[in-house]
């Protein structure tokens, strides 16, 4: 049995500008991290005894006989394309939801991706793994996305991740202190909102906004890369924080659907209880709400919102990998 380990991942700043549409052209940059909540995918042989060829356990159970009446759209067209053996069972089982902001749709592909070549014996770099789940989700299954998500899910850790005009992708660690990285963890919280949502249709209004040139996603690419020279600078870090809230503002102009009336009342209370700053991940309209606060207020604020589920996490560094039982 194969099972691939692959984290989820929180981006801070630069979000948007990792679409194609606009880095091909402008160039783009994220800062991310992933974090110790998985996606785990477990991939084994069927014994021949089995009426079935294909097993693929996700929200529902699939029994098939052939790959192209498997219903879940990525796994058929990865199996399709990357599986040269006719019988497994493929198993999903996850830390968080899915449709949350947290990059979910492509921790699935690098993970299923990196499981099934591990499965014939294959070895994947991480480079290969995130270049093949970006073809996958935009060029196979046509999704709405950019090209963040993959790349934080296959490579791990706290990264700056820059996006050229020639299309290359270049990742710089974020190599400061370990006790640095502690302090900017411990400014952390994050709550689940109980509102799952496609970020497909919002993604799409963004990319049209962005080539009808109606925004402009250089300055959260700009963002991006001053959030990166202050982690490798002696300054406060309290500083992101505000820069989180001053991202926040500008990103909820950006379209109607990225926040909500609710939202903006969960915001509220975290900043009037001692919040700097905060963001509801991914495309927005749900999911999960990221707040920074200076860590004595961190109490204060999880009371105040106390109806929310809070998720207890920690920065992890290790990406898609392989484990062994």
């Amino acid at each position: 049995m194969i099972i691939s380990k692959t984290p989820f991942r929180i981006s801070f700043f630069g979000g948007g500008s990792d679409y194609p549409d606009w880095y091909l052209e402008n160039g783009g940059r994220v800062l991310s991290t992933t974090i110790n909540k998985y996606l785990y995918i477990s991939l084994k042989e069927l014994p021949k005894f089995f009426p079935h060829s294909y097993r693929i356990s996700y929200s529902r159970i699939e029994c098939v006989n052939k790959i192209s009446e498997i219903k879940h759209v990525a796994v058929r067209e990865v199996l399709k394309r990357y599986l040269n053996k006719n019988k497994c069972e493929i198993n999903c089982i996850s830390d968080l939801p899915a449709r949350s902001g947290i990059g979910s749709s492509s921790t699935f592909s690098v993970g299923l991706l990196n499981a099934v070549y591990n499965f014939q014996g294959k070895k994947i770099s991480k480079k290969n793994l995130y270049k093949k789940a970006i073809h996958l989700e935009r060029n196979i299954l046509n999704e709405n996305v950019g090209s963040q998500d993959q790349v934080a899910a296959a490579v791990g850790g706290l990264n700056s991740i820059e996006f050229n005009k020639n299309g290359k992708i270049h990742i710089r660690k974020i190599n400061c202190k370990r006790s640095r990285v502690i302090e900017f963890q411990n400014k952390l919280l994050l709550f689940y909102t109980g509102k799952q949502r496609k970020a497909s249709s919002i993604a799409k209004e963004h990319i049209n906004t962005i080539k009808k040139k109606t925004v402009n996603m250089s300055y959260f690419s700009d963002l991006a890369l001053e959030a990166e020279k202050i982690f490798l600078s002696n300054k406060n870090l309290d500083i992101l924080g505000e820069l989180l809230h001053e991202s926040w503002e500008k990103k909820k102009k950006i379209s109607t659907k990225i926040s909500s009336s609710k939202i903006d009342e969960y915001y509220h209370i975290a900043k009037k209880s001692g919040a700097l700053g905060g963001k509801i991940l991914g495309a927005g309209g749900g999911g999960f709400l990221l707040i920074f606060c200076n860590e004595k207020k961190k109490n204060i604020i999880k009371k105040n919102l106390n109806f929310l589920e809070n998720i207890d996490f920690s920065l992890e560094t290790g990406g898609s990998r392989i484990i062994n039982l």
